[in-house]
């Protein structure tokens, strides 16, 4: 008997969003109320929960070993790594690519989900989808639950690293035929990508609509601090 197909916007991507919704807002409370210590021993819990799973699917995507899935070259793969280092140790450049990445990217992908599969409880729907939550959560942990924020200085430092990253996985999209971040072609199912014109418009379109998104997201945090 074949498995359910994942189906976007079906009762398995509801309920993820719901607990995305539920683990974000008792992140923020356990934040907002708890000690410093017990808050650094809850940050590193979740950094080394997510290094584990993020180590698992690394281990997975290498049986076989294939070009097109198992170079760790997806944005996702950096978000992931890097949203477990600043939630271990709050290194505040782990955290600017944590918060631009993560409260913009990695919600994209929750909203509009590039998910080709079998359903819930499948190994393949809850890498996905654990991947993606937690670096929104620490997103959301460290920035409204712990109190870190991002500056000007954050903005130019993600936007330096997302182009360098793109650079280079564009170049090895180019020469190994693969496609990862959908840099060289647009995925095959429905995506936000698909009103943005044709390649390469829609890659230049969404990285300007992503750093004008990323400067809104600065500007409060910024104002208020001049501010005080």
């Amino acid at each position: 008997m074949l498995a359910r197909q994942f189906e976007p916007y079906g009762p398995s991507y509801w309920g993820a969003l719901a607990v995305f919704v539920i683990g974000a807002v008792l992140l923020v409370w356990a934040g907002r109320s708890q000690s410093d210590r017990h808050a650094e021993v809850l940050s590193r819990s979740l950094g080394a929960v997510t290094a584990v799973i993020y180590a698992a699917i690394l281990v997975y995507n290498l049986v076989p070993p294939t070009l097109a899935g198992s170079v760790p070259l997806q944005l996702t793969d950096l978000a992931t790594v890097v949203a477990a280092y600043a939630l271990w140790t709050q290194r505040h450049w782990a955290y600017a690519l944590t918060y631009y990445w993560g409260l913009v990217l990695s919600v994209q992908a929750l909203i509009s989900p590039v998910l080709r599969g079998p359903d819930f409880p499948h190994y393949r729907f809850l890498a996905f989808y654990a991947i993606h939550l937690l670096v929104v959560w620490a997103a959301i942990y460290l920035t409204w639950g712990r109190g870190l924020r991002p500056d000007w200085r954050s903005l130019r430092f993600a936007i330096f690293v997302t182009l360098i990253w793109a650079a280079a996985t564009m170049v090895f999209n180019a020469v190994a035929g693969t496609n990862y971040g959908f840099l060289n072609a647009k995925p095959s199912t429905a995506s936000l990508l698909d009103v943005l014109g044709p390649w390469p418009v829609y890659v230049l379109v969404g990285a300007t609509l992503v750093a004008a998104v990323w400067a809104l997201m600065t500007w409060p945090w910024a104002a208020r601090r001049s501010r005080n």
